[in-house]
């Protein structure tokens, strides 16, 4: 399994560290070259995408948040707004199950 990360120069450089394959400031173009490419390969992957990343224009985010398959993409806040990232995930489960739902509780 391919583990990936796409975003920023500087939020890239940690994932570095880490030894994760990196694409630092890609465009457009690029991000969904390497998308293609693991689908085409039919790779298993782990692909962190920088937040702002996920709602750009690009066809094969798009295709592989609706078909979804091997390859899973997270979402993560840039450095400048990590404090104040929330997911999109963590927005649905407050409509539906309402905001008290993912409230921590001590002691249960």
């Amino acid at each position: 399994m391919k583990i990936i990360a796409i975003g920023s120069s500087a939020l890239m450089d940690g994932f570095a560290l880490l030894g994760i394959e990196t694409y630092a400031d890609a465009s457009a173009d690029e991000i969904n070259t390497v998308l293609s490419e693991l689908v085409r390969e039919r790779e298993r992957a782990l692909v962190y995408l920088q937040q702002d990343l996920m709602t750009a224009e690009i066809p094969m985010i798009q295709q592989l948040r609706i078909k979804g398959g091997s390859i899973l993409i997270c979402e993560i806040p840039d450095l400048q707004t990590a404090n104040d990232y929330q997911p999109e995930v963590e927005k649905l489960i407050g409509r539906v199950l309402g905001s008290s739902a993912l409230e921590g509780q001590l002691g249960h």
